[in-house]
């Protein structure tokens, strides 16, 4: 067993164990939106609601060490680009697996978004990172999004995101939602364990809880959501419930 399966290991110990995760580094892009101008705060509130990974860019890493717990998975995200730019799709590396394994990282994450003028850079950032990831035994995440108009949410493309990623030496692939009928042929279509973000804030809990949900019956290992949990007004309680349905809780649905 190598040390890339080692770590795997961790973030998904048993064949139907899903992944909990909520990316933080918003702030990098949009600038300290709400729920994030603090954040150890919030990193204790995520963690006390069951969130088992946090991901954020390798600054915050000083302000997150004192209250990240021991059982709580730490990713650094690699990708970069603000909102102030010409061109925010436009993903840049900013750092590097080394840098992330001497701060301590279980795994990295990569943004590569599909159908855009930079998408070649980013493929090819995303294919640097993937051998420097395989050399050093870490797991490595793509957050890979169609953000070409009109087909962000199109299954043939969100599918074909998906499988790039992987098949450039994602370890894990992050991506949005299509439905629950097409999102099974997504998920089937890549070799690797997908992930569902969730996009723009939804309009109530409620739809919160039915995207994790229909996410799991069709086929996803778990959840990479962040403004959707993180700035609600009781962030520990929706994690507690979204982790309740993660582990097999009574969800959402009746069907």
């Amino acid at each position: 067993m190598s040390g890339k399966d080692i770590r795997l290991k961790r973030l998904f110990p048993t064949p139907d164990h899903s992944l909990f995760s909520v990316p933080l580094d918003h702030s990098l892009t949009m600038g300290p939106i709400a729920g994030l101008e603090t954040l150890p705060p919030l990193a204790r509130r995520l963690q006390e609601g069951g969130v088992t990974a946090l991901i954020v860019h390798k600054g915050a890493v000083k302000s997150l060490q004192p209250v990240l717990q021991p059982h709580t998975l730490l990713g650094i995200h690699l990708s970069a680009s603000t909102t102030l730019a010409e061109d925010p799709s436009w993903k840049y590396r900013a750092g590097t697996a080394g840098e992330a394994v001497r701060l301590g990282a279980d795994f990295v994450s990569v943004q590569v978004n599909f159908g855009v003028p930079g998408e070649g850079e980013m493929l090819r950032d995303l294919g640097t990172v993937a051998e420097e990831t395989a050399a050093l035994g870490l797991p490595l995440l793509c957050m890979a999004y169609v953000k070409k108009k009109g087909k962000e949410y199109d299954p043939e493309a969100v599918a074909h995101a998906c499988r790039a990623a992987a098949d450039l030496g994602a370890d894990i692939v992050k991506t949005s939602f299509t439905g629950a009928e097409s999102f099974r042929k997504v998920v089937s279509s890549v070799h690797v364990p997908v992930l569902v973000g969730g996009g723009q804030k939804l309009s109530s809990k409620e739809d919160l809880l039915h995207l994790v949900s229909d996410s799991l019956k069709a086929g996803a290992r778990g959840i990479c959501i962040g403004r959707n949990l993180f700035q609600d007004a009781d962030v520990t309680g929706l994690c507690g419930e979204v982790a309740s349905i993660l582990r097999g809780g009574a969800g959402t649905r009746s069907d």
